[in-house]
């Protein structure tokens, strides 16, 4: 289980580019120790110069967005390779929600069994989002809202964003893998009764005394 998540508020960064891949997100140089600070990792590459100093105009080493909950990506975000570091340096550095028009298919999947709410844009929704977030630089603070599967902003409108319902059910009771396994028992054993009705020659003794054990 994990903590349950119906709401991510805060400061809202924007990150204005496409196909941002998972070696951008977090570079494979910071994953060489188990002990790596995966949220200073966290766009190393951009945040950082050759002599490890903060760029300046790198924004998230910039007031108000060191403290980003939430941030605004491109379409295709976190493309590349599967490595699952990148959702644990964003939820590390303190991101809980990414909103995009589009996701690389394994780091949505990544996102949402480590908790991190993955939600889907249209392009003209990212458009005002970031129009909006540029417009109150100085308090960039947006509301994403799981129930009602909104994103609110300074301005005090209201944008939809798409998120599966089981996902946003799962992310609500904090839900995690087994869990949601867990709550299918009756649904599972219905399924292996039917099986067994049908087929019992697939289910000898040892492997049903295996299975309840």
């Amino acid at each position: 289980m994990r903590d349950p998540v119906s709401s991510v508020e805060g400061v809202m960064a924007v990150m204005p580019l496409a196909n941002v891949n998972t070696d951008a997100i977090i570079p494979s140089v910071w994953l060489r120790t188990a002990t790596a600070d995966l949220g200073k990792a966290l766009f190393g590459g951009q945040r950082y110069d050759e002599h490890g100093a903060e760029r300046p105009d790198f924004v998230l080493n910039r007031a108000p967005f060191r403290q980003a909950r939430i941030l605004l990506a491109d379409e295709n975000f976190g493309c590349g390779s599967s490595r699952e570091a990148a959702v644990w340096a964003l939820a590390q550095f303190g991101i809980g929600c990414v909103l995009a028009p589009s996701f690389a298919d394994i780091f949505y999947e990544n996102a949402f069994k480590n908790g991190l709410v993955a939600g889907l844009i249209e392009p003209a929704t990212y458009l005002t989002l970031k129009a909006t977030a540029d417009a109150h630089a100085d308090a960039p603070v947006f509301r994403v809202d799981l129930r009602s599967t909104t994103v609110t902003g300074p301005d005090g409108l209201s944008h939809a964003f798409r998120i599966p319902a089981s996902r946003a059910q799962a992310l609500m009771r904090g839900d995690d893998e087994i869990a949601i396994t867990l709550r299918e028992t009756d649904a599972i054993e219905a399924h292996y009764a039917a099986a067994r009705a049908r087929a019992d020659w697939l289910f000898p003794p040892a492997l049903e005394r295996a299975r309840t054990s």
